[in-house]
């Protein structure tokens, strides 16, 4: 009878120490389950941080790249998705060919950054105020959707100055415009030094001012 006892109470402690081991065990796989869980939660929401962290410093970089032109007094910079647009003041007395010509220096500077080659730049004051407007509104946390609609009016409103244009005029020499330009300049400095020069092509353009702010045409 004694080691009946025994032995029942052997069989029970044993049990008893498989069942705290397996409840032991459930709680630490809980435990790490809830970590894992509460890690996931802080990289999602620490990504977007990252990204418009990331947004803000390539939108300051476009800046400085403008502001380095030296007739541009300011520029506002705005990144959604893979779009950027560039937007510069140079004040209200500059002649209409010199905007043209200051657009394509900025360019020419944006071209070398990876993000600035293809941004959108502009000179207009009424899209650059509105530009320095949007990214008010997005340090403010407005909703990116209002914002994206309003950046799709402005491109549709932009003539565009695309540093990515840059390299392919160069590389098109027999480009017809690039010859107007050509033949503008030799006439500018012919009637310097008292000469004239006949147009090469008649009918033909000889304003440079559509060249310097289309240059999209061909």
């Amino acid at each position: 009878m004694r080691k009946q006892k025994l032995g029942l109470s052997g069989a029970l402690f044993l049990a008893l120490t498989v069942v705290a081991a397996c409840s032991g065990n459930g709680g630490a796989g809980a435990e790490a389950k809830q970590t894992d869980d509460t890690y996931r939660v802080r990289v999602q929401q620490s990504a977007p941080e990252r990204d418009e962290e990331r947004s803000r410093a390539t939108e300051a970089r476009l800046e400085q790249l403008a502001e380095s032109i030296q007739e541009v007094k300011h520029a506002n910079c705005v990144i959604v998705g893979d779009t950027a647009i560039v937007g510069i003041d140079v004040g209200g007395d500059v002649e209409r060919s010199r905007v043209g010509t200051i657009k394509y220096a900025v360019a020419e500077a944006l071209r070398k950054d990876p993000v600035g080659i293809n941004a959108i730049v502009t000179a207009d004051m009424d899209l650059n105020h509105r530009l320095q407007e949007i990214r008010q509104d997005m340090q403010n946390g407005r909703p990116m959707q209002g914002i994206a609609e309003e950046l799709a009016d402005i491109v549709g409103r932009i003539v565009p100055q695309l540093p990515r244009d840059i390299e392919q005029r160069r590389q098109v020499p027999n480009d017809p415009k690039a010859a107007t330009q050509e033949q503008g300049v030799k006439e500018i400095e012919s009637s310097r030094d008292g000469r004239s020069t006949p147009p090469s092509n008649a009918g033909e353009p000889r304003d440079n001012r559509d060249f310097a702010d289309h240059p999209n045409r061909r």
